[in-house]
């Protein structure tokens, strides 16, 4: 296993730091630029914008290989019971509908409603070919079967949605989205690990997570490149549905709660976008309406350059991410504890921190 892991996450990473500078150039030729043309955007000069192709390039080639080397030698079966051979076809063609809306959004520019009702497609297309949630983790209560179809399958598309919209929301400064969305990577290949999740998960995330490597050094402050729409909703929709497959067997509620910590800093930004642009508007047209609300945004303003709000994001994202694996290692009690540590040390030097800030701009 460890070999194969080992494959998935280099040959996405060589495909996608190779193939990055070839998305550059495309961007450029098509016009696929992001100028800064008001207050929202945070960068000063025209950047290109459809790095996500790289990483999905990596991705794919990372991924096909695998599955067909494991299927010949049989260490991998996509035709069980389990069916996962539908799935990824679902996965796959999902993905390809999503990736060609948002690839227009990067070029020309589309209605965000228009976005949205693509990803309600793609996540639709998932669930026809069998990914499902199932059953949901209650605190205290343990998990719950779903038993109607219908009830998974809104459930599923809600997530697959939820996901994807809170990563693409996030992505707001150089390298945030794609630094988040490797923690997270990192995190769920732990928690499939000690849980013994099916191997397809384990390599499509460690896949992906060698994509987002290889991408990284382009898209760090100074941003060479910008992962786009079609990069930022391609790694929410993977995220989502990988986070699906790697907890499919699972019957442990502890697990099932996992993704949803490890997604907390994206998904906490997209509910208080949505909560804010409401009562700002006071009309649900106005959750599409952007804004400079956002938590990088409010770091910032605290007087934090962009590599400094990015790494205070990477920070309480991986705090997420290694609660999630502590409460699945060493149950809840630990789990506060780290918790409490954690919030306990920011809390003494919270005034320090904002203070030296307050006199640096002084």
């Amino acid at each position: 296993m460890w070999g194969d892991i080992a494959i998935a996450f280099l040959l996405a990473f060589i495909t996608t730091y190779v193939g990055t500078p070839y998305t550059i150039r495309l961007a450029r030729k098509i016009g696929a630029i992001d100028v800064p043309k008001d207050k929202r955007k945070i960068h000063k000069y025209a950047k290109p914008r459809l790095g996500g192709l790289a990483v999905i390039a990596g991705f794919i080639v990372s991924t096909i290989y695998l599955l067909i080397v494991m299927s010949i030698e049989g260490s991998i079966k996509l035709t069980d019971i389990d069916n996962y051979y539908m799935k990824i076809i679902g996965f796959f063609i999902g993905s390809i509908v999503l990736g060609i809306i948002c690839y227009f959004d990067d070029l020309k520019g589309i209605p965000p409603y228009i976005k949205l009702v693509g990803q309600i497609i793609a996540a639709g297309i998932a669930t026809v070919f069998g990914i499902r949630i199932d059953r949901i983790a209650v605190s205290y209560l343990g998990e719950t079967l779903i038993n109607s179809e219908i009830v998974s399958i809104i459930i599923t598309i809600i997530w697959i949605v939820g996901i994807t919209n809170a990563i693409n929301l996030i992505d707001g400064l150089d390298g945030l989205s794609s630094g988040i969305c490797l923690i997270s990577c990192l995190s769920l290949l732990i928690i499939f690990t000690l849980n013994e999740s099916p191997l397809i998960a384990i390599i499509l995330i460690t896949a992906l997570a060698g994509a987002l490597v290889g991408f990284l050094p382009f898209n760090f402050n100074p941003a060479k490149t910008f992962i786009g729409d079609t990069g930022s909703n391609f790694l929410g929709y993977c995220l989502s549905i990988i986070a699906i497959l790697g907890v499919a067997k699972t019957y442990t509620a502890i697990v099932l709660i996992a993704p949803l910590i490890i997604f907390a800093l994206p998904l906490l930004d997209t509910v208080l976008a949505i909560i804010r642009r409401i009562i700002k508007t006071k009309s649900l047209k106005g959750v599409f309406k952007a804004d400079r609300e956002h938590l990088h945004h409010k770091i910032m303003k605290r007087g934090y350059n962009q590599r400094q709000a990015v790494f205070i994001l990477y920070g309480i994202s991986a705090i997420f991410g290694m609660f999630a694996i502590i409460l699945l290692e060493s149950g809840i009690w630990k789990a506060l504890s780290f918790a409490m540590m954690i919030g306990a040390v920011i809390a003494i030097g919270y005034k320090d921190i904002f203070k030296k800030r307050k006199e640096e701009e002084q």
